[in-house]
């Protein structure tokens, strides 16, 4: 396992953006994203849209994540 964040590019409601995370987090968002019969762009658009303006991106995609292991 790395600790070092891996950059990956995403689609965001057309737009290009990159975001990096830890590669146990892009497994663990991928994994989800196929648990919810979803692409992962719509998932990170769908994140984006609830994160508000106080996190950026890629801290909202792992508290995402975080919360959605802890249920």
């Amino acid at each position: 396992m790395t600790a070092r964040p891996q950059k990956r590019s995403l689609t965001l409601h057309g737009h290009r953006t990159s975001v990096s995370l830890e590669e146990t987090f892009w497994k663990a968002f991928r994994d989800i994203a196929k648990a919810r019969d979803m692409p992962i762009n719509a998932l990170a658009a769908e994140i984006d849209e609830a994160r508000g303006t106080d996190a950026g991106l890629a801290s909202a995609i792992r508290v995402y994540i975080l919360d959605y292991y802890r249920r």
